[in-house]
This record gives C-alpha cells, structure tokens and sequence, in this order.
C-alpha cells in the first residue's frame, strides 16, 4: 500500500461503493490455501520453512504442501527454469495474517536471525505489516491486526495509511519461539496486480460478492467481507492493461476463497452463470479466473 490517503468511494461507477452492491458474501468469509508456482521446490520449501516458520505437510512430486499450525497455508509447484515476467497481471503479494503482536515479532526475529531481507513496513493503522519476497520474487506481507475496537472511522468510514513501522516495539513484543510461526496463522488477504482496476471491482463486488472497502488514487482498491479492512486488493501498478502471467511463469497459480456453505456456493454459481462467466468443476472446488486472468479456487469451508 504505498501513500497515506486513501478514499472510501469510487465516483462515477456503478456497481462499485459498497452501498450499491447487489449481493454480500457470508460474513465470516475467508480466504484458504494459495498456490504458487517456484522454479526450485527444495530451494523455496527451505527457505519458507527456514525463513517464515511454516511446517511441511507432505512432498508430492513437484508439489510442495506447507502450513501454520497444522493449517495449509501455501501449495508451491515446481516448474524447472521457470521465470518472473515483469509488468504482468498477477501477484503482487499474499498476506499471511499473525495472530498477535507477539507472533509479528517472532516473525521478525525470524527473519532477522535468518538473514532474510525485509523489503519493507508500514503501519496500516487497521494493522502492522512487514513485506519482503520469497527467492522467486513472489510478494509475501507477514501482517498482524489490530483489534477491530481500535480501528478508525472518518464519517463511518475506515481509515487506513501508510504510517512508519515501530520496528522495536513489535521486537520487543516477541516471545520465546519454537522455530514455528505461531499456531493460529491463516491467509490473511490476496493483493492482485490486475489490467483494469473497474473490471476487476465490478467482477470481484457484483459477481463474488465483496464489498468495496475504499479506493487509492483511481489505481487500487481494497475489498472485503464482513466489515474486515480487505481480504481483497487490487492495483494497476504493472500498468492498465498489463497482461496476463503466463501459465509457466513463477507466481500466482491460484488461491482459494472459503465459501460458507451450499447455499453460497449455489448464490455464486447463479452470479457467474447470470453474468456468463466461465468456471471449472474440480474436484475441491469451482476454478475461475477473474478478468486479468488471476485463478480463484471457491470451495466450501471444512
């Protein structure tokens, strides 16, 4: 999130502020696994255990399964000299959500103990967030919330920024760790580069059914469910109309959005048939890709 000031609406566009949209998903929703592509398994696998804490589930082939607590977090997919390709459609970052001050802080320590750079921090105001990259140059926010009673509002809207990092208060805030990042880590949201920043709303608020959080600067939005600052966040900072990532690229493969129940599942479906947008059964789930090309997994959560 780079800048200070951010706008709750989106002028001119329907479909678009949250008191337009149409439909609403469930509020506990939230986001599962995500799947990326690596060029070198054994090299990222070590480096996300060594450098972020998570654990290994299982190796299958060139599959990698990682977790948090026991939780999966991130599925990585070999593909041997696989590249980045710059100014694309895709991952800007995925968030992994920390439980606590404290567990931010093990992860800092972490990384500093480990000799990982970290590529920055800011203070969200809604949270504290630190950002670096994995070996391939996938975008990684290690984050932690402030409680949703702290947050702040400007004539009913959230306030976010863009504030300096307290580094030492979040160091100092750590406990003893185990090497493990702490139990209780989820997916805390997705950040896309997409190729139009109104195409992309509009699919993610009227066809899935985020809300529409706020804008920055006509070039990202935030999205969510539930009142929650964003699970979804969305920019043209590879440039309006940048391409899709290819498929045998590193980066993005997909990653998942926990639908409630049945009955969600089938108000989506409706959403996506009603608008004519292509989907793919598979076995965990529906495979859709938004209007950049980036894949999203909607499954029932277990």
């Amino acid at each position: 999130m780079p800048g200070n000031k951010f706008s709750s609406e989106r002028p001119n566009e329907p479909g678009v502020s949250s008191g337009q949209a149409r439909v609403k998903l469930h509020a506990e929703t939230d986001l599962g696994p995500v799947h990326l592509v690596v060029a070198d398994l054994q090299r990222s696998v070590e480096f996300y255990r060594r450098s972020i804490g998570l654990g290994i589930d299982k190796v299958v082939g060139d599959h990698a399964y990682l977790t948090a607590g026991g939780r999966e977090l991130l599925v990585l997919n070999e593909i041997p000299g696989a590249t980045k390709i710059p100014r694309r459609s895709g991952l800007y970052h995925f968030a992994i959500l920390t439980p606590s001050r404290q567990a931010l802080g093990e992860s800092l320590r972490r990384l500093i103990d480990t000799g990982t750079e970290i590529q920055g921090g800011a203070d969200h105001l809604v949270s504290e967030a630190l950002y670096l990259a994995d070996p391939d140059g996938n975008g990684i926010e290690i984050y932690r919330d402030r409680p949703r009673d702290e947050w702040q509002y400007d004539n009913g809207q959230l306030k976010m920024g863009t504030d300096p990092l307290d580094y030492k208060g979040i160091l100092d805030a750590a406990g003893e760790s185990n090497g493990s990042i702490a139990a209780g880590t989820r997916l805390g949201h997705m950040h896309l580069h997409v190729a139009d920043l109104d195409q992309a709303v509009n699919f993610y608020t009227r066809v899935l059914g985020f809300d529409f959080i706020m804008d920055y600067m006509g070039s990202a939005a935030f999205l969510s469910a539930g009142g929650y600052h964003h699970h979804i966040g969305l920019n043209t900072w590879n440039g309006i109309g940048a391409p899709p990532n290819p498929v045998r690229a590193v980066g993005l493969n997909y990653f998942t959005i926990n639908l409630q129940d049945e009955g969600e599942r089938t108000a989506v479906v409706e959403r996506l048939e009603k608008s004519g947008w292509r989907y793919d059964q598979q076995d965990a789930g529906l495979l859709v890709r938004d209007p950049s090309g980036n894949g999203i997994l909607l499954e029932i959560a277990s």
